[in-house]
Protein backbone atom coordinates (compact mmCIF):
# COMPACT_ATOMS: atom_id res chain seq x y z
CA UNK A 1 0.00 0.00 0.00
CA UNK A 2 2.48 2.41 0.57
CA UNK A 3 4.53 1.94 -2.73
CA UNK A 4 0.95 2.53 -4.05
CA UNK A 5 0.41 5.54 -2.25
CA UNK A 6 4.01 7.20 -3.45
CA UNK A 7 3.06 6.58 -6.70
CA UNK A 8 -0.31 9.10 -6.27
CA UNK A 9 -2.69 6.42 -6.65
CA UNK A 10 -6.16 7.16 -5.02
CA UNK A 11 -8.72 3.76 -5.70
CA UNK A 12 -12.15 4.31 -4.61
CA UNK A 13 -15.61 3.51 -6.25
CA UNK A 14 -18.56 4.87 -8.09
CA UNK A 15 -21.92 4.13 -8.82
CA UNK A 16 -23.67 5.18 -11.92
CA UNK A 17 -26.90 2.73 -12.16
CA UNK A 18 -26.65 -0.51 -11.42
CA UNK A 19 -23.02 -0.20 -12.53
CA UNK A 20 -19.94 0.21 -9.97
CA UNK A 21 -17.16 1.33 -11.13
CA UNK A 22 -13.71 1.64 -10.12
CA UNK A 23 -11.61 5.10 -10.16
CA UNK A 24 -7.84 5.45 -9.90
CA UNK A 25 -6.74 8.87 -9.95
CA UNK A 26 -3.29 8.52 -11.70
CA UNK A 27 -1.58 9.80 -14.81
CA UNK A 28 -3.04 8.00 -17.64
CA UNK A 29 -0.57 6.08 -19.74
CA UNK A 30 -3.26 5.73 -22.87
CA UNK A 31 -6.08 8.87 -23.51
CA UNK A 32 -9.00 6.86 -25.50
CA UNK A 33 -10.86 10.27 -26.72
CA UNK A 34 -14.81 9.27 -27.63
CA UNK A 35 -15.91 11.34 -30.37
CA UNK A 36 -19.34 11.98 -31.23
CA UNK A 37 -21.86 14.76 -31.99
CA UNK A 38 -23.76 14.49 -28.32
CA UNK A 39 -27.03 16.00 -27.57
CA UNK A 40 -28.11 19.03 -25.08
CA UNK A 41 -28.70 17.56 -21.36
CA UNK A 42 -31.23 20.15 -21.53
CA UNK A 43 -33.37 23.06 -22.79
CA UNK A 44 -31.49 25.38 -22.59
CA UNK A 45 -28.77 23.90 -24.62
CA UNK A 46 -30.85 23.49 -27.55
CA UNK A 47 -30.35 26.93 -29.68
CA UNK A 48 -26.86 27.01 -29.29
CA UNK A 49 -26.41 22.83 -30.27
CA UNK A 50 -28.26 23.93 -32.81
CA UNK A 51 -26.27 26.89 -33.81
CA UNK A 52 -23.53 25.05 -34.03
CA UNK A 53 -24.71 22.11 -36.21
CA UNK A 54 -26.55 24.83 -38.46
CA UNK A 55 -22.90 26.47 -39.36
CA UNK A 56 -20.76 23.41 -39.49
CA UNK A 57 -20.14 23.17 -43.30
CA UNK A 58 -18.67 19.53 -42.89
CA UNK A 59 -22.15 18.82 -41.43
CA UNK A 60 -24.53 20.99 -43.49
CA UNK A 61 -24.11 23.03 -46.54
CA UNK A 62 -26.53 25.97 -46.63
CA UNK A 63 -26.41 29.14 -48.89
CA UNK A 64 -25.28 32.20 -47.15
CA UNK A 65 -24.74 29.64 -44.49
CA UNK A 66 -23.16 32.23 -41.93
CA UNK A 67 -26.27 34.07 -42.12
CA UNK A 68 -28.97 31.50 -42.96
CA UNK A 69 -27.85 28.66 -40.27
CA UNK A 70 -27.88 30.75 -36.96
CA UNK A 71 -31.50 31.45 -38.72
CA UNK A 72 -32.59 28.59 -39.00
CA UNK A 73 -31.32 27.72 -35.48
CA UNK A 74 -32.88 30.28 -33.70
CA UNK A 75 -36.50 29.31 -35.49
CA UNK A 76 -36.14 25.68 -34.68
CA UNK A 77 -35.14 25.76 -31.44
CA UNK A 78 -38.92 26.01 -29.67
CA UNK A 79 -39.89 22.84 -31.68
CA UNK A 80 -36.70 20.89 -30.81
CA UNK A 81 -37.01 21.99 -27.11
CA UNK A 82 -40.70 20.34 -27.00
CA UNK A 83 -39.18 17.54 -28.16
CA UNK A 84 -36.30 16.53 -25.87
CA UNK A 85 -38.67 18.08 -22.97
CA UNK A 86 -41.41 14.86 -24.32
CA UNK A 87 -38.24 12.60 -23.53
CA UNK A 88 -37.30 13.91 -20.51
CA UNK A 89 -35.91 17.21 -20.80
CA UNK A 90 -32.17 16.29 -22.02
CA UNK A 91 -30.44 13.82 -24.56
CA UNK A 92 -28.98 10.86 -22.28
CA UNK A 93 -25.70 10.51 -24.81
CA UNK A 94 -23.41 11.84 -22.09
CA UNK A 95 -24.34 9.55 -19.37
CA UNK A 96 -24.73 6.49 -21.98
CA UNK A 97 -20.91 7.79 -23.66
CA UNK A 98 -19.44 8.36 -20.12
CA UNK A 99 -20.71 4.75 -19.14
CA UNK A 100 -19.78 2.66 -22.11
CA UNK A 101 -16.21 4.75 -21.49
CA UNK A 102 -15.72 3.74 -18.15
CA UNK A 103 -17.17 -0.17 -18.67
CA UNK A 104 -14.86 -0.09 -21.74
CA UNK A 105 -11.37 1.07 -19.96
CA UNK A 106 -12.06 -1.12 -17.04
CA UNK A 107 -11.73 -3.80 -19.60
CA UNK A 108 -9.09 -2.53 -21.36
CA UNK A 109 -6.88 -2.84 -17.96
CA UNK A 110 -6.97 -6.30 -17.52
CA UNK A 111 -6.76 -7.22 -21.59
CA UNK A 112 -4.19 -4.84 -22.44
CA UNK A 113 -1.92 -4.15 -19.09
CA UNK A 114 1.42 -2.49 -21.59
CA UNK A 115 -0.62 0.09 -22.43
CA UNK A 116 -2.93 1.00 -19.07
CA UNK A 117 -3.78 2.58 -16.72
CA UNK A 118 -6.21 4.17 -19.47
CA UNK A 119 -9.25 6.66 -19.36
CA UNK A 120 -12.07 7.85 -21.20
CA UNK A 121 -12.83 11.57 -22.76
CA UNK A 122 -15.87 12.43 -24.24
CA UNK A 123 -15.33 14.88 -27.16
CA UNK A 124 -18.36 15.87 -28.23
CA UNK A 125 -18.73 18.27 -31.75
CA UNK A 126 -21.75 20.54 -30.63
CA UNK A 127 -22.80 20.47 -27.14
CA UNK A 128 -20.38 19.96 -23.95
CA UNK A 129 -18.16 18.36 -23.63
CA UNK A 130 -16.72 20.16 -26.59
CA UNK A 131 -13.84 18.90 -28.72
CA UNK A 132 -11.38 21.82 -27.57
CA UNK A 133 -12.08 21.55 -23.79
CA UNK A 134 -11.49 17.87 -23.69
CA UNK A 135 -8.60 18.32 -25.20
CA UNK A 136 -7.01 20.99 -22.69
CA UNK A 137 -8.11 18.13 -20.53
CA UNK A 138 -6.20 15.38 -21.72
CA UNK A 139 -3.49 17.95 -22.40
CA UNK A 140 -3.28 18.08 -18.32
CA UNK A 141 -3.43 14.49 -18.24
CA UNK A 142 -0.27 14.06 -20.51
CA UNK A 143 -0.91 10.24 -21.42
CA UNK A 144 1.78 7.91 -23.34
CA UNK A 145 -0.69 7.53 -26.34
CA UNK A 146 -3.99 9.22 -27.53
CA UNK A 147 -6.69 7.05 -29.63
CA UNK A 148 -9.00 9.05 -30.96
CA UNK A 149 -12.02 6.57 -31.16
CA UNK A 150 -15.25 7.71 -33.41
CA UNK A 151 -18.47 6.18 -31.78
CA UNK A 152 -20.18 6.38 -35.29
CA UNK A 153 -19.04 2.64 -36.60
CA UNK A 154 -19.87 3.51 -39.73
CA UNK A 155 -17.56 6.52 -41.38
CA UNK A 156 -19.64 9.90 -42.87
CA UNK A 157 -17.36 13.32 -43.83
CA UNK A 158 -20.79 14.77 -42.11
CA UNK A 159 -20.32 12.99 -38.81
CA UNK A 160 -17.23 11.46 -38.14
CA UNK A 161 -15.22 13.47 -40.65
CA UNK A 162 -16.80 16.48 -38.97
CA UNK A 163 -15.32 15.45 -35.56
CA UNK A 164 -11.48 14.41 -36.68
CA UNK A 165 -11.87 18.14 -38.24
CA UNK A 166 -12.85 19.99 -35.42
CA UNK A 167 -9.92 18.46 -33.65
CA UNK A 168 -7.41 19.26 -36.80
CA UNK A 169 -8.72 22.46 -36.04
CA UNK A 170 -8.48 22.96 -32.86
CA UNK A 171 -4.65 22.30 -32.56
CA UNK A 172 -4.17 24.87 -36.03
CA UNK A 173 -4.58 26.97 -33.94
CA UNK A 174 -3.47 25.67 -30.29
CA UNK A 175 0.13 23.83 -29.99
CA UNK A 176 0.17 20.11 -29.28
CA UNK A 177 2.39 20.87 -26.02
CA UNK A 178 2.75 18.30 -23.92
CA UNK A 179 0.59 16.26 -25.91
CA UNK A 180 3.93 16.39 -28.89
CA UNK A 181 5.33 13.41 -27.49
CA UNK A 182 2.45 11.26 -27.42
CA UNK A 183 2.04 8.75 -29.71
CA UNK A 184 -1.33 9.56 -31.48
CA UNK A 185 -3.76 6.72 -33.95
CA UNK A 186 -7.10 6.98 -35.15
CA UNK A 187 -9.99 4.21 -35.20
CA UNK A 188 -12.12 5.70 -37.63
CA UNK A 189 -14.45 3.15 -38.22
CA UNK A 190 -15.80 -0.46 -37.08
CA UNK A 191 -19.07 -1.00 -38.05
CA UNK A 192 -18.46 -4.82 -39.81
CA UNK A 193 -16.90 -6.05 -35.88
CA UNK A 194 -18.68 -9.06 -35.06
CA UNK A 195 -19.51 -8.50 -31.55
CA UNK A 196 -21.42 -5.60 -32.88
CA UNK A 197 -23.56 -7.14 -35.09
CA UNK A 198 -24.12 -9.62 -32.30
CA UNK A 199 -25.16 -6.84 -30.02
CA UNK A 200 -28.01 -5.57 -32.46
CA UNK A 201 -28.75 -9.41 -33.24
CA UNK A 202 -29.47 -9.99 -29.38
CA UNK A 203 -31.36 -6.58 -29.14
CA UNK A 204 -33.55 -7.54 -32.23
CA UNK A 205 -34.42 -11.29 -30.70
CA UNK A 206 -35.45 -9.50 -27.23
CA UNK A 207 -37.25 -7.19 -29.33
CA UNK A 208 -38.71 -10.18 -31.28
CA UNK A 209 -40.16 -12.12 -27.81
CA UNK A 210 -42.82 -9.02 -27.64
CA UNK A 211 -44.67 -10.42 -30.43
CA UNK A 212 -47.24 -13.14 -30.30
CA UNK A 213 -45.29 -16.18 -31.59
CA UNK A 214 -47.81 -16.59 -34.78
CA UNK A 215 -46.57 -13.21 -35.72
CA UNK A 216 -43.30 -13.31 -35.37
CA UNK A 217 -41.64 -15.16 -38.97
CA UNK A 218 -43.85 -11.42 -40.61
CA UNK A 219 -41.91 -9.25 -38.51
CA UNK A 220 -40.36 -7.11 -41.16
CA UNK A 221 -37.06 -5.57 -39.65
CA UNK A 222 -36.32 -2.31 -40.87
CA UNK A 223 -33.15 -1.04 -40.19
CA UNK A 224 -32.96 2.68 -39.49
CA UNK A 225 -30.13 4.88 -40.09
CA UNK A 226 -29.71 8.61 -40.56
CA UNK A 227 -30.14 9.57 -43.68
CA UNK A 228 -27.60 11.70 -45.87
CA UNK A 229 -28.21 14.44 -48.53
CA UNK A 230 -28.03 12.63 -52.38
CA UNK A 231 -25.19 15.23 -52.96
CA UNK A 232 -22.89 13.75 -50.42
CA UNK A 233 -23.22 10.21 -51.54
CA UNK A 234 -23.04 11.42 -55.30
CA UNK A 235 -19.65 12.70 -54.20
CA UNK A 236 -18.79 9.09 -53.06
CA UNK A 237 -19.56 9.26 -49.00
CA UNK A 238 -18.48 5.34 -47.52
CA UNK A 239 -21.41 6.19 -44.99
CA UNK A 240 -24.48 4.06 -47.27
CA UNK A 241 -22.42 1.47 -47.58
CA UNK A 242 -20.46 0.77 -44.65
CA UNK A 243 -24.10 0.73 -43.27
CA UNK A 244 -25.54 -1.42 -45.34
CA UNK A 245 -22.60 -3.82 -44.28
CA UNK A 246 -23.85 -3.72 -40.65
CA UNK A 247 -26.82 -4.68 -41.57
CA UNK A 248 -25.72 -7.77 -43.67
CA UNK A 249 -23.57 -8.71 -40.41
CA UNK A 250 -26.82 -8.87 -38.52
CA UNK A 251 -28.64 -10.36 -40.84
CA UNK A 252 -25.92 -12.97 -41.15
CA UNK A 253 -26.15 -13.48 -36.91
CA UNK A 254 -30.06 -13.90 -37.02
CA UNK A 255 -29.53 -16.38 -39.59
CA UNK A 256 -31.61 -14.17 -42.40
CA UNK A 257 -34.94 -15.34 -40.07
CA UNK A 258 -36.49 -12.50 -41.06
CA UNK A 259 -37.32 -9.84 -44.04
CA UNK A 260 -35.75 -6.82 -43.90
CA UNK A 261 -35.22 -3.12 -45.26
CA UNK A 262 -32.12 -1.01 -44.67
CA UNK A 263 -34.28 2.92 -44.18
CA UNK A 264 -33.23 6.61 -43.65
CA UNK A 265 -34.60 8.88 -40.89
CA UNK A 266 -33.98 12.16 -39.91
CA UNK A 267 -33.99 14.20 -43.29
CA UNK A 268 -33.56 17.95 -42.72
CA UNK A 269 -34.22 20.67 -45.24
CA UNK A 270 -35.86 20.61 -48.62
CA UNK A 271 -32.89 18.95 -51.02
CA UNK A 272 -32.88 15.32 -52.20
CA UNK A 273 -31.85 12.76 -49.45
CA UNK A 274 -31.07 9.12 -49.33
CA UNK A 275 -34.15 6.98 -49.17
CA UNK A 276 -36.51 5.33 -48.71
CA UNK A 277 -37.68 6.94 -45.86
CA UNK A 278 -38.37 5.55 -42.53
CA UNK A 279 -41.92 6.62 -42.38
CA UNK A 280 -42.89 6.39 -46.02
CA UNK A 281 -41.33 2.63 -45.56
CA UNK A 282 -44.05 1.98 -42.92
CA UNK A 283 -46.59 2.93 -44.96
CA UNK A 284 -46.02 1.49 -48.31
CA UNK A 285 -45.20 -1.99 -46.15
CA UNK A 286 -48.44 -1.68 -44.42
CA UNK A 287 -50.16 -0.82 -47.60
CA UNK A 288 -48.86 -4.16 -49.18
CA UNK A 289 -50.42 -5.90 -45.86
CA UNK A 290 -47.12 -5.50 -43.59
CA UNK A 291 -48.56 -5.48 -39.84
CA UNK A 292 -45.45 -5.63 -37.71
CA UNK A 293 -42.28 -3.93 -37.65
CA UNK A 294 -39.24 -3.46 -35.64
CA UNK A 295 -37.02 -0.90 -36.35
CA UNK A 296 -33.40 -1.16 -35.64
CA UNK A 297 -31.25 2.19 -34.83
CA UNK A 298 -27.93 0.42 -37.05
CA UNK A 299 -26.27 3.69 -37.10
CA UNK A 300 -26.30 4.47 -33.14
CA UNK A 301 -24.55 3.30 -30.47
CA UNK A 302 -26.92 5.13 -27.19
CA UNK A 303 -30.24 6.43 -27.36
CA UNK A 304 -30.98 9.88 -27.81
CA UNK A 305 -33.57 12.11 -29.56
CA UNK A 306 -33.85 9.96 -32.45
CA UNK A 307 -33.92 7.03 -31.09
CA UNK A 308 -36.56 8.36 -28.32
CA UNK A 309 -38.40 10.45 -30.07
CA UNK A 310 -38.28 9.74 -33.65
CA UNK A 311 -38.88 6.74 -33.69
CA UNK A 312 -40.30 5.47 -29.94
CA UNK A 313 -43.31 8.19 -30.50
CA UNK A 314 -42.92 9.73 -33.99
CA UNK A 315 -43.17 5.83 -35.30
CA UNK A 316 -43.93 3.47 -33.09
CA UNK A 317 -47.13 5.14 -31.47
CA UNK A 318 -47.84 7.34 -33.85
CA UNK A 319 -47.72 6.52 -37.01
CA UNK A 320 -48.33 3.01 -36.15
CA UNK A 321 -52.11 4.26 -34.99
CA UNK A 322 -52.27 6.42 -38.15
CA UNK A 323 -51.31 3.44 -40.54
CA UNK A 324 -53.34 0.60 -39.00
CA UNK A 325 -50.43 -1.00 -38.22
CA UNK A 326 -50.66 -4.14 -35.52
CA UNK A 327 -47.30 -3.28 -33.74
CA UNK A 328 -44.04 -1.56 -34.06
CA UNK A 329 -41.74 -2.20 -32.12
CA UNK A 330 -38.10 -1.23 -31.39
CA UNK A 331 -34.91 -2.89 -30.60
CA UNK A 332 -32.43 -1.03 -28.34
CA UNK A 333 -29.51 1.01 -28.84
CA UNK A 334 -26.14 -1.16 -27.55
CA UNK A 335 -26.04 1.51 -24.68
CA UNK A 336 -24.18 -0.82 -21.81
CA UNK A 337 -25.27 -4.10 -23.38
CA UNK A 338 -22.40 -6.26 -22.06
CA UNK A 339 -21.23 -8.00 -26.09
CA UNK A 340 -20.97 -4.21 -27.05
CA UNK A 341 -19.12 -3.30 -24.20
CA UNK A 342 -16.88 -6.11 -25.08
CA UNK A 343 -16.86 -4.42 -28.98
CA UNK A 344 -15.61 -1.06 -27.79
CA UNK A 345 -12.73 -2.93 -25.50
CA UNK A 346 -11.58 -5.45 -28.38
CA UNK A 347 -11.78 -2.96 -30.84
CA UNK A 348 -9.31 -0.69 -28.76
CA UNK A 349 -7.01 -3.54 -27.77
CA UNK A 350 -6.42 -4.89 -31.21
CA UNK A 351 -6.10 -1.47 -32.53
CA UNK A 352 -3.12 -0.93 -29.20
CA UNK A 353 -1.76 -4.69 -29.86
CA UNK A 354 -0.87 -4.21 -33.65
CA UNK A 355 0.40 -1.04 -34.32
CA UNK A 356 -2.17 0.58 -35.90
CA UNK A 357 -1.67 4.52 -36.04
CA UNK A 358 -4.17 5.65 -39.34
CA UNK A 359 -5.80 4.05 -41.69
CA UNK A 360 -5.42 4.30 -45.70
CA UNK A 361 -9.14 4.82 -46.25
CA UNK A 362 -9.17 7.13 -43.62
CA UNK A 363 -6.58 9.20 -45.60
CA UNK A 364 -8.12 9.12 -49.25
CA UNK A 365 -10.93 11.82 -49.98
CA UNK A 366 -14.20 11.26 -51.43
CA UNK A 367 -13.34 11.15 -55.73
CA UNK A 368 -15.54 14.44 -55.61
CA UNK A 369 -14.54 16.02 -52.57
CA UNK A 370 -14.54 19.64 -52.44
CA UNK A 371 -13.66 20.15 -49.03
CA UNK A 372 -10.16 21.81 -48.32
CA UNK A 373 -10.41 21.30 -45.59
CA UNK A 374 -10.11 17.81 -45.53
CA UNK A 375 -6.74 17.72 -48.10
CA UNK A 376 -4.90 19.58 -44.99
CA UNK A 377 -6.91 17.43 -42.26
CA UNK A 378 -6.00 14.40 -43.45
CA UNK A 379 -2.43 15.73 -44.13
CA UNK A 380 -1.94 16.36 -40.78
CA UNK A 381 -3.51 13.14 -39.35
CA UNK A 382 -0.58 11.43 -41.37
CA UNK A 383 2.33 13.43 -40.44
CA UNK A 384 0.82 13.57 -36.59
CA UNK A 385 -0.14 9.54 -36.62
CA UNK A 386 3.16 8.76 -37.96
Amino acid sequence: MHSLLKKSFAIGTVKHGCHQFRTVATKPRTAVVMLNMGGPQNTDQVHDYLHRIMTDRDMIQLPVQSKLGPWIAKRRTPEVQKKYSEIGGGSPILKWTNVQGELMCKQLDKLSPQTAPHKHYVAFRYVNPLTEDTFREVERDQPERVVLFSQYPQYSCATSGSSFNAIFTHFKTNSLNSLEKARWSVIDRWGTHPLLAKTFADNIRKELEKFPADKRKEVVLLFSAHSLPLRAVNRGDAYPSEVGATVQNVMQELGWSQPYCLVWQSKVGPLPWLEPFTEDAIKGYVKQGKKNFILVPIAFVNEHIETLHELDIEYCQELAHEVGAEKIGRAAAPNDHPLFIDALADVVRHHLSNGSTVGPKFLLRCPACVNQKCSVSKQWYKELCN
